[in-house]
C-alpha cells in the first residue's frame, strides 16, 4: 500500500517540480564550481533546496526535509561569507543531490524515503563546522554508530575484549554489526562503550564520498547514476546502458502547456463551430432548390474558410506537444563534469539552443543517444591536458551541445575541439576487424570512413577505456535515432575536432510520405529517404554481381523491385526508380506508377503490425494506405538483395528486353 495514500496528486505535482529544480541546482552548481564567489548562483542553489523541502514537509518525508534541511543550511553559511567553497564541500553538496535524487526515486514508488547515509550527514555537519578537508582525524561518533564497522577493520591488531555488550540499534533501524557480518563474513567488532577511543582511530581520514581520487575509480556507469539518479531496477555489478524507469515513463506523460496555446486552440474551435453553423445553412438552401451562383460561392468560400481553420488547428494542436529542448539539456553539464573529474580532464560543456521545441515524445527517446555522444566526446574526443598543450590548444576543452530549427527539422550538434579522427586509421581497424573487406575499404570516401564507428563491435583498440569507445554504443545511437525518422552525420577535422549533427523531423505525429504504386495498390514511404525519381530505361538497366543496376551521376545503384521487398509476385515491368538513401546504402526502389506527396497523420497498428509496415494513414478519398517501414524490409532480404536483370525485366518484349 502506498505511503501516500489520498495524496496522489500531491506527489506527482511535487515529484515534476522538484524534478525540474534538482536539475537545475545541478547545473548550477557546475557553474558555481567555476565562479564559486557567484553570490547569485549561490542565492538561486539555496531557494531551489528551501523549496524542495517545503514540499517535501507537505508530503510529511521527514528523512527528505533533513538532508535539504543541512545541505541549505550550508548554502546560507557560503552565501553570508560565513565559510568558502572548497572541491571538498562541492563533492559533498553534489553528492547531497545525489542522495535527493535517491529520495525522489523512493517517492515515485509511493513509499517514504530511507534515512540518508548517515556518513553523508556527518560530512555535511563537518561542512557546516568548518572542519571538512582540514585533514583531521574522524571526529568522535554521534550516537549512530554507522561508522564503527569501517573503522574496526582498519584498527591494526585490536586487542581481545571481554565478550561484547549487547548493541543498540541505531537510530535509522539498522543494526549494523548484523549487516556487517552479513557482507564480509567476519564478526564485527565489540562495543564496549559508547565512545570511540582515539588510538583506535584509522591511520588515514575515512573519506565515505567521492573526491577526485575516488572519482577515477568509479566506472561510468556509476558517474552517471550519481548525477542522473539510482534506478531501483539497477542489480548489484550491472554495467548496463544508461535507461529510464518505468515509473519515470509513467510520470513523464504529463506535458507543461502554456496556456497561450490552449486559448489559441479554444478560439479555432469556435470558429470551427461557426464555419460548421454556415456551411450546414447552405446545405438547407441547396436542399431546397436554392442552387444560384451567389450559393455556390458562398458555399466555396466556407468550404474554403474551414480548411484554412482545420490547418490552423491542426498547427494549433501541434504546438501543445512541443517542449523545449533545454529541459533535456539541463541534466547534462553535471555528468560531462562527473565523467572529465574521472579522467583527470577540464572540460566544459557549453549549451545552446535550450529554447528550441521539439515534440514531447522525441524529449524521452533523445536522452541516451546524447548521453552516448557525450561520453565519446570527452574520453576520445578530448586530448589529455599534456597533449593539447603540446599542440598549443588551451588547457580546458570545449565541448558543445546545441540545437536548432532548420525548415521542418531539427538539428541537434554534439562537436568537441579535440584530436579529430583519422579516416585512414577507421577503414585499417574496420578490415583488421573484418568488418569490411580491402576493397570496400579503398572505395571509401572520408565520409563514409567516419561513418564506420557505427558498425556494431566496431572500436579502436588504441583508444578502449572504461568510460567510452568510438563506436562501443555507437550503433545504438544511430539505432535510436533512426527510429525517430532521423538520421546522424559525422564532420571531423584532424588535430581540430569532431561534429556528430543529429537531424530529426519536428514531430513524429505527421510524417512526410511520397505514394508509390504496385499495380494500383498504394504504398507510402518516408519522404526523408527519397532523393529524387527516375524514368527505369531499359536501356540503362545493367547487371552487376549478378544484381540489376543503374548508373546515377557516376554511382552503380543496385536497383530492388517493391514487389521483391513485399514478397509479391512482379506482374509488370517497373516504370520509374525511386532513389532512396538510408544510413547503410543508397538504392533505387522499382516502382510502377507514383501518385505524389502527402503529410500523412500515422494511425499505428497495435495489435498487430505485419513485418515490415510501420503505420498505416488514410487518404482523402478514405482509402487506408500502409506506411512502409524500408529499413524493415532491407533487413528481412538479408544478404539476397535485389533481382537479375533478366527478372527485372522480364515483362517487356523480346526487341526491349534486347536492347
Amino acid at each position: 500500500m502506498s505511503d501516500f495514500a489520498g495524496m496522489e496528486d500531491l506527489l506527482q505535482d511535487f515529484l515534476v517540480e522538484a524534478g525540474d529544480l534538482l536539475s537545475g541546482v545541478d547545473n548550477k552548481l557546475v557553474d558555481l564550481e567555476r565562479t564559486p564567489g557567484d553570490k547569485g548562483l549561490l542565492n538561486d542553489i539555496f531557494r531551489g533546496f528551501h523549496t524542495i523541502k517545503g514540499g517535501a514537509g507537505f508530503l510529511n518525508a521527514t528523512e527528505l526535509v533533513s538532508l535539504c534541511h543541512l545541505t541549505e543550511n550550508l548554502f546560507d553559511k557560503l552565501r553570508n561569507g560565513e565559510l568558502e567553497i572548497t572541491p571538498e564541500v562541492m563533492d559533498v553538496i553534489l553528492f547531497s543531490t545525489a542522495a535527493v535524487r535517491d529520495m525522489f526515486d523512493s517517492l515515485e514508488q509511493g513509499v517514504q524515503p530511507a534515512p540518508a547515509d548517515p556518513s553523508l550527514m556527518d560530512k555535511l555537519r563537518e561542512a557546516l563546522a568548518g572542519e571538512l578537508g582540514v585533514g583531521a582525524p574522524v571526529a568522535a561518533p554521534r550516537p549512530a554508530p554507522a561508522p564503527a564497522p569501517v573503522v574496526a577493520v582498519a584498527a591494526p591488531a585490536p586487542t581481545p575484549v571481554p565478550a561484547p555488550a549487547p548493541v543498540e540499534a541505531s537510530p535509522d533501524g539498522l543494526d549494523w554489526n548484523m549487516l556487517f557480518e552479513s557482507v564480509t563474513g567476519a564478526p564485527a567488532a565489540p562495543q564496549s562503550a559508547p565512545s570511540l577511543p582515539v588510538a583506535v582511530a584509522p591511520p588515514e581520514p575515512v573519506v565515505m564520498h567521492q573526491s577526485d581520487a575516488e572519482l577515477a575509480s568509479k566506472t561510468p556507469e556509476e558517474v552517471i547514476k550519481a548525477a542522473v539518479g539510482r534506478r531501483s531496477t539497477d542489480k548489484p555489478g550491472a554495467t548496463g546502458p544508461v535507461g529510464r524507469r518505468d515509473t519515470e515513463k509513467q510520470r513523464d506523460n504529463s506535458i507543461r502547456v502554456d496556456t497561450a496555446r490552449l486559448d489559441q486552440v479554444l478560439n479555432l474551435s469556435g470558429e470551427i463551430g461557426l464555419t460548421k453553423n454556415r456551411l450546414n445553412a447552405l446545405r438547407s438552401d441547396i436542399l431546397n432548390g436554392r442552387s444560384d451562383t451567389e450559393t455556390l460561392h458562398a458555399l466555396d468560400l466556407a468550404v474554403s474558410q474551414l480548411d484554412l481553420l482545420v490547418s490552423d488547428l491542426q498547427n494549433a494542436v501541434m504546438k501543445t506537444r512541443m517542449q523545449p529542448i533545454g529541459r533535456l539539456f539541463q541534466k547534462y553539464p553535471r555528468i560531462a563534469r562527473d565523467l572529465a573529474r574521472n579522467l583527470g580532464k577540464d572540460v566544459e560543456l557549453v549549451l545552446s539552443g535550450e529554447d528550441t521545441e521539439i515534440d514531447k515524445t522525441m524529449i524521452e527517446d533523445l536522452s541516451d543517444p546524447i548521453i552516448h555522444l557525450i561520453r565519446n566526446a570527452v574520453d576520445h574526443g578530448v586530448e589529455e591536458t599534456q597533449e593539447r598543450l603540446a599542440n598549443g590548444k588551451p588547457e580546458k576543452s570545449i565541448v558543445r551541445l546545441e540545437a536548432r530549427q532548420e525548415g521542418d527539422h531539427i538539428v541537434i550538434l554534439v562537436a568537441d575541439d579535440g584530436r579529430g579522427m583519422n579516416a585512414e586509421k577507421l577503414r585499417a581497424k574496420a578490415v583488421d576487424k573484418g568488418l569490411i573487406t580491402d576493397e570496400e575499404a579503398n572505395t571509401m570516401d572520408e565520409r563514409q570512413s567516419y561513418n564506420l564507428v557505427f558498425l556494431p563491435g566496431f572500436s579502436m583498440a588504441s583508444q578502449i577505456s572504461d568510460v567510452s569507445g568510438r563506436g562501443v554504443g555507437m550503433d545504438v545511437v544511430r539505432t535510436n535515432i533512426q527510429k525517430l525518422n532521423g538520421s546522424i552525420d559525422i564532420r571531423s577535422s584532424l588535430g581540430k575536432g569532431t561534429t556528430f549533427i543529429i537531424s530529426l523531423p519536428l514531430t513524429l505525429a505527421i510524417l512526410p510520405v511520397l505514394l508509390v504504386r504496385l499495380g494500383d495498390q498504394p504504398f507510402a514511404v518516408p519522404l526523408s529517404m527519397v532523393r529524387e525519381i527516375l524514368p527505369i530505361e531499359p536501356s540503362e538497366v545493367q547487371e552487376v554481381g549478378g544484381r540489376a543496376t543503374m548508373v546515377v551521376r557516376g554511382e552503380v545503384l543496385p536497383i530492388m523491385p517493391l514487389s521483391t521487398l513485399l514478397g509479391w509476385d512482379q506482374v509488370q515491368t517497373p516504370e520509374y526508380g525511386v532513389l532512396m538513401q538510408s544510413a547503410e546504402q543508397s538504392f533505387i526502389l522499382a516502382i510502377d506508377s507514383f501518385a505524389g506527396r502527402e503529410d500523412a497523420v500515422i494511425k499505428s497498428l497495435d495489435d498487430f503490425r505485419p513485418k515490415g509496415v510501420a503505420g498505416v494513414t488514410t487518404l482523402s478519398n478514405g482509402q487506408i494506405v500502409l506506411i512502409l517501414d524500408m529499413k524493415e524490409l532491407l533487413g528481412a532480404l538479408g544478404e539476397t538483395r535485389g533481382v537479375s536483370r533478366r527478372i527485372l525485366l522480364a515483362h517487356l518484349t523480346r526487341p526491349a528486353l534486347a536492347a
